[in-house]
């Protein structure tokens, strides 16, 4: 897809921060938005704002996939942005706060890419953007169900990409770093170690035109450091988990976790 313009995307968890940004940021390209998330007291003002429409949705539940997308009509670009907070120590974690991690974080975008990329694929066009975390490229202490399902979804991302590449549909995974004024970050009040930066929700918002408009298989939105960080996780996990430790990085995890707990 060489432009936005007159395409119909939704967009998932567009009740939260990062996901009013991309919301916006879509819009302003030219794109007709389909805004879907858990509190339609939100969507609802925001789509009349942007020229959309809201489609309310509880991704926890089985069967909300397949209606949201029958809700939202044919789409060009889904933006799966929806999902819940999942750090913290997994044995501090309910079985059913486990599934409704799982079932929003990774079933959610695996349903809608299934249903969504099968009618963008006999079409022939179409865009798939995942918006996952720099924890699906490394991980951390006190994060392994979060890191779970973004190291999962990163995978999923990839092999998919060259499954629909033939039929004309693009596959791309954001991956933002910590993320200043809203999103899981922001909202846990948690503190970074000196010299750790932050991007913009609009920061998102951009990379994720870029990833549709270029066809980008990944785009990292983070400062140099922890992009390096990350790029040191895949190639050597045990040394980052060193770094991390030494920089502090439990400490953050740990408040993430608590400053989450009550969205879980």
């Amino acid at each position: 897809m060489t432009g936005l313009r007159g395409t119909k995307v939704l967009v998932t968890g567009a009740s939260g921060g990062i996901g009013q940004a991309l919301a916006v940021e879509l819009a302003g390209c030219g794109g007709e938005v389909v805004l879907s998330g858990r509190r339609a007291e939100v969507l609802e003002p925001l789509a009349g704002r942007l020229g959309g429409r809201a489609v309310p949705a509880d991704l926890t539940e089985p069967d909300a996939a397949a209606r949201l997308l029958d809700a939202a009509g044919e789409i060009d670009v889904l933006v799966a942005n929806a999902a819940l907070p999942a750090t913290g120590l997994l044995a501090n974690y309910s079985l059913p706060e486990i599934d409704r991690a799982l079932a929003v974080n990774l079933r959610a975008p695996i349903v809608l890419a299934k249903l969504a990329g099968a009618r963008m694929a006999a079409r022939g066009r179409g865009h798939l953007v995942f918006i996952s975390s720099l924890s699906g490229k490394t991980a951390s202490g006190q994060a392994s169900l979060y890191n779970a399902t973004k190291f999962g979804l990163r995978g999923f991302a990839l092999a998919l990409r060259e499954d629909l590449r033939p039929h004309g549909v693009g596959v791309s995974t954001v991956f933002p770093g910590f993320i200043r004024d809203a999103g899981m970050f922001a909202d846990s009040g948690a503190v970074l170690p000196r010299g750790v930066g932050t991007r913009s929700p609009r920061d998102v918002a951009r990379a994720t035109v870029r990833a549709i408009e270029r066809d980008l298989a990944e785009v990292d939105v983070a400062p140099l450091g922890l992009r390096l960080t990350a790029v040191l996780g895949g190639v050597a996990p045990s040394l980052a988990a060193t770094v991390q430790r030494r920089l502090g990085g439990d400490q953050v995890t740990g408040q993430l976790a608590a400053g989450q707990r009550h969205k879980r």
